[in-house]
């Protein structure tokens, strides 16, 4: 073999173990299970890293933001069989989606509506055009009266048509509001969705004043899935969910995805802020929970948290990634804690 084609061999094997071993940290960074499906996504990013997928994924973990599952399909990924966390994305269309068939279908109603008053517009201006005609030309008061019933009859049809218009339109915009709610909460927890928690944030930063940032997130409850089933884990998180709200009444608490929740401080200062987080923690590491179907133990479910406050006019994604890092922290130390930096 040649000097030249083994120098090239020997390029294309450190090509690919690279690759590899970016995937591979891929995989274990955004917590996938090494499923073929997530192998082939990842691949797809570092084979090549201008191309709009790798953008979209950089763009969307800027600060150190996880991808989640819903992230991936939305990007045009699959979700492997093995993945657990976020039952929200395989579950089957929700409400939103059944709203949005919905509303397309009243679009498509209203608009053949809307033609059909034009269209009896149309007929009433060549109708009074015509009785005008008649009464120029000396017509008979006959003709008149028929051709004024013909208007009128015109005229009652389009108001009938326009009442109903005008019907189809505010249960329009009843169910495109509905919609809208809906796709900025969770279904599961029926807390705002990540979509809303970014919105805020933006609002909140924009409109200055003392923001803190708390990155919540439920220790071992891969365990949980893997030995009670996720419909336990679902009634897991949603019981966090109501633990966080109730705990921190005024605050926006909001679920991110999987099993991670996010609290928004607004007006408190991070002792402040701690403090409140550290009664949630303890609220719910106290309570001891049991299976509906046996009345068995499950026994205690903790969380761990990183808390960080925003400086002003800091973009979302540092704020986050400061979180997030004293979140693994804190599960480092040995979970059921909050770390604040």
């Amino acid at each position: 073999m040649s000097a030249t084609r083994q120098a090239r061999l020997v390029a294309v094997e450190d090509r690919s173990e690279h690759v590899f071993d970016s995937i591979r940290a891929f995989l274990r960074l955004h917590r996938l299970s090494p499923d073929p499906a997530h192998y082939a996504f990842a691949h797809r990013v570092f084979c090549n890293p201008d191309g709009a997928l790798a953008q979209s994924v950089a763009t969307l973990t800027e600060g150190g933001v996880r991808l989640t599952a819903r992230d991936i399909q939305t990007l045009g990924g699959q979700i492997g069989a093995l993945t657990v966390g976020d039952p929200a994305a395989t579950a089957e269309p929700g409400h939103a989606d059944t709203l949005v068939a919905q509303t397309q279908m009243q679009v498509e109603g209203f608009t053949d509506m809307v033609r059909r008053v034009r269209a009896d517009t149309e007929d009433f201006g060549r109708d009074l055009a015509a009785s005008a005609d008649a009464m120029r030309a000396g017509g008979g008061a006959d003709n008149v009266i028929v051709l004024t019933g013909l208007m009128l009859s015109r005229v009652q049809a389009a108001e009938a048509r326009l009442a109903a218009a005008t019907s189809e339109a505010d249960q329009l915009r009843e169910k495109l509001e509905e919609a809208r709610g809906d796709a900025r909460r969770d279904p599961l927890t029926g807390l705002p969705n990540r979509r809303a928690f970014e919105e805020t944030f933006a609002e909140r930063i924009q409109a200055g004043g003392t923001i803190c940032l708390a990155v919540c997130d439920v220790d071992r409850f891969k365990r949980v899935n893997d030995q009670f089933g996720h419909s336990v884990g679902d009634r897991v998180l949603r019981a966090i969910a109501d633990a966080l709200t109730e705990a921190c009444p005024e605050h926006f608490v909001g679920r991110y995805g999987g099993e991670e929740f996010i609290i928004l401080f607004s007006g408190l200062e991070l002792p402040a802020a701690r403090a409140m987080l550290e009664s949630a923690r303890m609220s719910v590491a106290g309570k001891r929970y049991r299976l509906r179907e046996s009345d068995a133990p499950l026994g205690a479910v903790t969380f761990s948290g990183g808390l960080t406050e925003a400086e002003p006019g800091e973009v979302l994604g540092a704020v986050f990634g400061r979180a997030d890092k004293l979140l693994y922290a804190a599960k480092d130390g040995g979970r059921n804690r909050v770390y604040a930096g």
